[in-house]
């Protein structure tokens, strides 16, 4: 079973790392101040999330995984490195003293997110050559490489660690932000959803639009192979003459932040443990459905998905 080879991967996680914390509370008012409800916070939480969820998602399956990344000197940063510790992470974090480590924070009362706030600065650009640096020690002792992008500006250099990583004959996973793609030509494959895809590629009117607007997308930045993650309507990879789907697993879907990120996490484990691509995504649709039926930034195990199997 290609689940057992997992053990083997070494994996390096590059990109935006942040701070989940979620603030969990009872909602029983509304403010005499304005009309928002009041939440009795009654338990705090903290969890690695952006790049650092990806990493611990790919430790979670038992695969040896490193992750590169910018904090700040603060006690998010200290955190986050703590966290990544623990949960058995080779953590290559720069420090920047000149910025704030990125936090999301969450307010949940009665079980829903009330809101987010968001605690973000972009990082210096010596920190960030620093980076590039440690990326190129680490390319050695892996056997395959993920840029998780969160737009956060932790991945100035990421044509060149494209560049890089093909050169070594390491494959390259990326998952996008924003409009310019460009950036990301020459990667292995890119993980967007559809809502992503449709911001660079346009609004598409039909299944075979869509996947004719995604295939002149992947021939153009010269990817193996491209995978849209659609929501309810499951996930498409294609790949030179094949379109490979599959459909969206039914079952209580509670949150779907950090999806994402296990589907990455998932899709490079099993392509460096040697699974095909139907295989691969087959495993990584399963994930998928498992981390939705979970609260906020969530991992999935091996025995989990062993079981969904």
């Amino acid at each position: 079973m290609m689940l057992e080879k997992i053990a083997q991967v070494r994996l390096l996680v590059v990109g935006d790392v942040m701070l989940d914390r979620y603030w969990f509370g009872d909602v029983s008012r509304i403010s005499p101040e304005a009309p928002v409800p009041v939440v009795k916070v009654e338990r705090l939480e903290e969890r690695p999330g952006g790049a650092a969820n990806v990493a611990r998602n790919a430790a979670a399956l038992g695969a040896q995984t490193a992750l590169i990344s910018v904090v700040g000197e603060d006690d998010a940063g200290r955190a986050l490195q703590r966290l990544l510790q623990e949960g058995g992470i080779a953590a290559h974090l720069q420090v920047d003293a000149e910025i704030d480590t990125t936090v999301k924070l969450r307010v949940i009362g009665r079980q829903q997110q009330l809101l987010r706030i968001d605690f973000e600065t972009t990082p210096s650009h010596e920190v960030l050559r620093a980076k590039l640096a440690e990326f190129e020690r680490q390319l050695a002792h892996c056997d395959i490489v993920v840029l998780s992008d969160y737009g956060k500006g932790g991945l100035t250099h990421i044509g060149e660690m494209i560049r890089l990583a093909r050169a070594a004959a390491k494959p390259v996973l990326v998952d996008p932000k924003g409009d310019d793609w460009g950036k990301y030509a020459g990667a292995t494959v890119m993980t967007p959803n559809r809502a992503e895809l449709a911001g660079v590629v346009g609004r598409w009117h039909s299944e075979t639009d869509m996947l004719q607007k995604a295939e002149k997308l992947r021939g153009e930045l010269g990817l193996d192979a491209l995978l849209v993650t659609r929501s309810e309507e499951g996930m498409s990879l294609l790949t030179d003459g094949h379109t490979y789907h599959q459909a969206a697993l039914a079952r209580e879907v509670y949150d779907v932040s950090g999806a994402g990120d296990t589907v990455i996490a998932t899709l490079a484990v099993m392509l460096a443990a040697g699974a095909e691509w139907a295989e691969a995504i087959r495993v990584a649709n399963v994930a998928a459905g498992i981390v939705v039926g979970k609260l906020g930034t969530a991992v999935v195990s091996r025995d989990e998905i062993a079981g969904a199997l």
